[in-house]
């Protein structure tokens, strides 16, 4: 049976308010960071919470490390270091990591949940009165279970918020079972389920754009827009992550989990208020929305190879590359075609979101004179860490005679005074899991409705096709998404801020 409110936290009828500064103050947290010695606690989580403890946005906190590993303290805070070092982004004098690291303890896995139940409670012992825990699952899909079990086991529940990682379950049936087996101990209240996307400036500059200004809302919807694009492609591949990619594949590591985040983002309803419960509720309205996936409009592909990569099998058929087109069955977006892009190995590495207005009426313009050559009018934000957003438009060239070319108007966060604020993406979604905030995470039932989406391509999914490594996929991509055609390589560069 579902606990009630377990943290005995009392919680705002709506949920914190993301954007609020007169919130009390935090109380002070223990973090418990499951798989603390796996790549994204290294390359991500670490940097990330050492930048926290040092910065005024969070209380007090302790960090105790667990992994299958049988490390000392000393043994993981030397990982630790390097990890900052290495991967941080602010890097931290020797006098802050000693107050970071006199605060970080490991406990291996293998100890048991009463070894952790005690690295935790001196931890708290330390922190004083009203101390908060929040557990970070950076485990695998298939580790999350027994993770859930220890902590139930160590009475670690009460007072706990937890952080899941993607994927959340591999279809309906295992997102349905997980969501039960997590419930059984913690309260829907308590649960964070991460997509680091959704964490980044430019994710969030979405809603800004959108809603905040009169110049595009009111031309956001299929009477203005023609087709929108978001296109995640990556150079890297496989990373030493044979044996997870094989049991998942692009469209489960990437699509359910991130472009379709981000896609509610784009298309969503103006929420009744800009806090977490209106937010998810309009989400959760576009998922519930998604006509059922058309295998004809799935291209599934693998780069040459693949096959031969450690940890995979000789005749897999598991995707490094998926594209396709997604409807939207509602009164604001129907008729308006979605298009989906990522892969692995690929060209360049970008986080695209391209939206493609109709064009206009041309009969003024005489022949030759350029409008309408280089597509349409487009509105691109780029999901980088640098929040960059482009309006590209026709506009005449200098000189006699009537002739048009395509010009940009962009605006980038680097260019701002506020550039030293900006949180990298886990750094904001771990505080948000501090202070109680579910704005930028998903729900048990917006997870569930995609998953119940996806059957038709993860019941009958079309056969790979090959593609060389630094292409942008396979050729198949360019029917698919005809009459239109991909944004990237873009006809243009983005502009860089001088020195």
């Amino acid at each position: 049976m579902a606990l009630a409110n377990p943290q005995n936290i009392a919680y705002p009828a709506t949920g914190a308010h993301p954007f609020r500064h007169d919130e009390p103050p935090l109380a002070p947290f223990v973090i418990v960071l499951f798989g603390a010695t796996g790549d994204l606690a290294r390359r991500k989580l670490l940097p990330g919470i050492a930048y926290l403890e040092q910065s005024s946005l969070t209380p007090d906190i302790r960090l105790v490390g667990t992994s299958l590993e049988d490390y000392t303290d000393d043994e993981f805070r030397t990982l630790a270091r390097e990890a900052v070092d290495s991967f941080g982004n602010r890097p931290l004098s020797d006098e802050q990591w000693s107050e970071f690291a006199a605060k970080v303890t490991y406990v291996p896995q293998g100890e048991g949940p009463e070894a952790l139940a005690a690295a935790v409670a001196r931890g708290e012992r330390e922190l004083g009165d009203g101390v908060q825990r929040l557990h970070y699952l950076s485990v695998p899909p298939k580790a999350a279970e027994a993770v859930i079990t220890m902590l139930e086991e160590a009475d670690l529940v009460e007072r706990s918020r937890v952080v899941m990682e993607k994927p959340f379950g591999t279809d309906l049936d295992s997102a349905v079972r997980l969501n039960a087996f997590v419930h059984e101990t913690f309260d829907e209240s308590q649960i964070f389920r991460i997509d680091h996307f959704l964490g980044k400036e430019a994710a969030q500059n979405i809603l800004a754009f959108r809603f905040a200004n009169g110049l595009f809302e009111p031309i956001w919807n299929r009477n203005f827009i023609d087709h929108i694009q978001i296109d995640i492609p990556e150079t890297l591949g496989l990373d030493a992550r044979a044996n997870f990619y094989e049991s998942t594949g692009a469209f489960k590591d990437m699509v359910v989990t991130h472009l379709f985040q981000v896609m509610a983002f784009v298309v969503m309803e103006p929420p009744t208020a800009l806090e977490p419960r209106a937010i998810s509720e309009e989400k959760n309205k576009v998922f519930r929305s998604m006509l059922p996936i058309d295998v004809r409009k799935v291209v599934r592909g693998q780069y040459t190879g693949y096959r031969e990569e450690d940890g995979v099998a000789r005749d897999s058929d598991t995707e490094t590359f998926v594209a396709l087109e997604v409807g939207i069955d509602n009164w604001r977006w129907a008729g308006v075609p979605v298009y989906l892009r990522t892969g692995k190995k690929m060209a360049e590495g970008q986080r695209i979101v391209s939206i493609a207005f109709k064009e206009a009426p041309r009969s003024m313009f005489p022949a030759g004179s350029g409008v309408g050559a280089q597509g349409p009018d487009h509105l691109t934000f780029d999901l980088a860490d640098s929040s960059k957003i482009s309006l590209s438009f026709y506009g005449k060239r200098p000189g006699p005679g009537m002739k048009l070319e395509k010009l940009s108007m962009q605006f980038s966060t680097q260019e701002t005074e506020y550039v030293d604020d900006v949180l990298e993406a886990y750094e904001r979604l771990i505080l948000d899991a501090m202070r109680g905030d579910h704005t930028l995470f998903t729900t048990a039932q917006g997870i569930e409705s995609l998953w119940e989406r996806s059957a038709p391509l993860l019941v009958d999914p079309p056969p790979v096709k090959m593609y060389q490594p630094g292409t942008w996929g396979p050729n198949a991509i360019h029917q698919l998404i005809a009459p239109h055609a991909w944004r990237l390589p873009f006809e243009r560069v983005w502009r860089e801020k001088k020195p």
